[in-house]
């Protein structure tokens, strides 16, 4: 009898259990329909409640963590649906809401969210296997390897983009890009040209599509492409100073200086390194106008926030005696006419009668003889000399002195001064002392327009 019962009970108990899994495997479907159903109505936190009640008493279901994770998402929860959805990488297994595909783009996009750039690529390098026929999932590959400043690997992804969806501007851009950085300009400005024409917006394209054509030395391109990206406020500074050196490389110096002070008031950040070239470039364009004054403002100013930036310290060194010094600064600053008077009269006071006069890039080239002492009355052959007048801002090399010394071989002259305004290089001196050069350093000079000044 009690053996009868015994069977009962346990044929009972499993019935019980058999009924029990039958009614969970479908009523769970219908439940996990009817929460999917919530998120796509908007009800994120009805959807997170249920979703951990049923998870609490199903830890294993991967389809209830990633129905969690999205109601987080929905509502800027991105900590938490990350947690769940590394839950269900630890679990490793997908199916029904979750397919292993809308897992790995969903916390890939996490991943990116919280710059877990490693993370982010492994995921894409997956999603690239389960979906190859995906441009984006190649094109985001490719942009995370840029990132690692791994150019080649980029280079294959993005190219793999094109080639999925050759419409697909941003892989146009980031591989021309890369192109650019390289200094493949051909293939670069083709890749930038592609990505403006699938997207006429892409201004950055145009920008880098700007700095091709000013390597390539076609400034009126570079001017046009640098004008189309002054319409993104990111690279506005930018393409106005490079606008600015294309002006400068054209010795359009009025317009480059107006590029330059353009670009310098519109910013409010003076430390910036666009700014701090912009100022840098201007009192170039200052220089070449002779308008020195200025051009030592804009060094201070670049002083003040970076001392050791390029050459500034040595300019601010170099152009100090113009503060105390009127005759220098008008040697530096006076128009072509007034130069010659200048040159002229510190010629005189050389004992030099002039012969002829010639304009050199920076100054002026005089022929000259030195002129008789009564005493020597009896020496009446006057030897010719040449002299150099030189007023650019930079120290003169020795190529600069081997080039004048070639001058007076040709002239057939065998007497020479080069008079600066500046300092000579060592390399110079060296190489003028055993020719028949005499160098007349700023120094020198500064004696000479002294005395030649007060006879004008």
């Amino acid at each position: 009898m009690s053996l009868t019962i015994f069977l009962i009970i346990m044929v009972g108990a499993i019935l019980v259990v058999f009924i029990t899994f039958i009614i969970r495997g479908i009523l769970a479907p219908k439940k996990l329909t009817s929460l999917d159903n919530m998120l796509k109505q908007g009800k994120y936190p009805q959807v997170s409640r249920l979703a951990k009640q049923m998870i609490a008493k199903d830890e294993r279901n991967v389809e209830l963590h990633y129905i969690l994770s999205l109601s987080y998402i929905a509502q800027n929860k991105a900590e938490l649906a990350l947690m769940e959805l590394k839950k269900i990488n630890n679990l490793g297994n997908f199916g029904g809401l979750c397919s292993e595909v809308n897992f790995r783009k969903t916390i890939a996009d996490l991943f990116e969210r919280f710059g877990n750039t490693e993370e982010a690529l492994t995921e894409y390098l997956l999603l690239t296997k389960l979906e190859p026929y995906e441009g984006d999932y190649f094109f985001k590959t490719g942009y995370h390897f840029e990132m690692r400043n791994k150019g080649g690997q980029a280079h294959k992804y993005y190219t793999k983009a094109i080639e999925l969806n050759p419409h697909d501007a941003n892989a146009h851009f980031r591989l021309g890009y890369i192109l650019y950085r390289s200094k493949r300009y051909n293939d670069g400005k083709t890749e930038l040209e592609m990505a403006i024409k699938y997207d006429n917006a892409n201004y950055q394209a145009s920008y880098y599509l700007g700095k091709i054509f000013q390597e390539m030395k076609d400034f009126q391109s570079a001017l046009k492409s640098f004008e189309r990206a002054q319409k993104d406020p990111a690279f506005r500074i930018k393409s106005i100073v490079s606008s600015g050196h294309c002006y400068l490389a054209m010795k359009n110096y009025d317009q480059a200086a107006s590029e330059f002070e353009r670009a310098i008031n519109m910013s409010k950040e003076d430390s910036s390194s666009e700014i701090l070239y912009a100022r840098y470039f201007l009192s170039l364009c200052y220089e070449k106008r002779r308008d020195v004054d200025n051009a030592i403002e804009q060094w201070e100013q670049i002083y003040k926030v970076k001392p050791d930036f390029k050459d500034v310290a040595e300019k601010l060194s170099q152009y100090q005696d113009l503060r105390t010094d009127d005759y220098l600064k008008d040697f530096l600053t006076a128009s072509s006419s007034e130069f010659n008077d200048i040159c002229l009269a510190v010629a005189k006071i050389m004992n030099l009668s002039v012969q002829d006069v010639s304009p050199i890039n920076g100054g002026l080239k005089i022929i000259a003889v030195e002129q008789a002492k009564k005493q020597d009355w009896r020496n009446l052959k006057k030897m010719p000399q040449l002299v150099y007048f030189s007023r650019i801002p930079e120290n003169i090399d020795v190529e600069k002195v081997r080039i004048f010394h070639e001058d007076m071989k040709q002239l057939g002259i065998n007497r020479g001064k080069y008079v600066s305004s500046s300092q000579f290089s060592r390399t110079s001196v060296e190489f003028a002392e055993s020719r028949p050069i005499i160098l007349v350093s700023k120094e020198s000079l500064q004696d000479y327009l002294k005395l030649a000044m007060k006879k004008l």
